[in-house]
């Protein structure tokens, strides 16, 4: 069983058949909605190619090229940093944070081995909105790069400044001056208006954690076996069918 809703289904299908329609495609092995099937199985599951090729009586070749063909276009409707801003200025805020996607490296990868999270992987970074909705997800960068690096790296600190978005983002962030807003150390030891700060921060932090929760429910980034390019090509695909989600779009209302 595939837990989509049938409704997402149908956009990506019809996402996929516009596509056809431009390259000129008169004919395919599976029509637009299986395809849509098989590569959100792919992606919603983490189903290997051979596996949803028997499933949907192709070859490995043929489903391949269709989850790689769906991935792009899916990837092509992901906003960017200037759509993930667009209506929000003085007065608003959004959640900055980061995470760790595990791949299958070894240990001489150095780039890839993050020291925080003792393991291999890509950063992947997140603008999320206060209720933890994911505005932008950024390009992926090998698992020791720094958090702040990562957000300088893409540009975020200097947008939310150019429109004086006010940014909550943890520790891992502090120097980034501009709007970012970041948690003061030693809490235990400080007056009790700067532990109240802390807790106030922290409350309205904590829902960006879900912006990561939507993400992972995708199991293709359990562990994943590729470059930071496809990685980063697969999250803004996900992102797109977050977006479309019934479900999302519901919690977002």
């Amino acid at each position: 069983m595939l837990d989509v809703p049938h409704e997402l289904v149908e956009h990506v299908s019809w996402l996929i058949h516009t596509r056809t329609c431009e390259l000129g495609s008169r004919w395919r092995k599976l029509s637009c909605f299986k395809q849509a099937l098989l590569a959100l199985a792919h992606l919603r599951k983490n189903e290997t190619p051979a596996r949803v090729a028997a499933g949907f009586g192709a070859s490995e070749a043929t489903a391949w090229r269709y989850v790689e063909e769906t991935v792009e276009v899916l990837a092509a409707w992901a906003p960017g940093l200037r759509e993930a801003l667009v209506g929000l200025g003085e007065g608003d805020f959004v959640i900055v944070d980061g995470t760790l996607i595990p791949t299958d490296r070894i240990k001489a990868d150095e780039p890839y081995y993050s020291q925080k999270h003792r393991k291999h992987g890509m950063n992947v970074q997140v603008v999320a909105a206060p209720d933890g909705t994911p505005l932008w997800f950024f390009r992926a960068l090998p698992g020791r790069t720094h958090d702040l690096t990562a957000a300088r790296a893409h540009g975020i600190v200097q947008a939310c400044l150019t429109r004086e978005i006010l940014v909550l983002a943890d520790r891992a962030y502090r120097g980034a001056g501009a709007t970012f807003r970041t948690p003061h150390y030693n809490h235990h030891e400080l007056p009790e208006h700067y532990q109240q700060y802390n807790r106030d921060h922290a409350r309205l932090r904590t829902p960006g954690e879900r912006a990561f929760a939507q993400l992972k429910a995708w199991k293709v980034f359990g562990k994943t076996r590729c470059t930071t390019n496809r990685i980063s090509r697969l999250i803004a695909a996900v992102h797109t069918l977050m977006i479309h989600s019934p479900a999302t779009r519901e919690n977002s209302g």
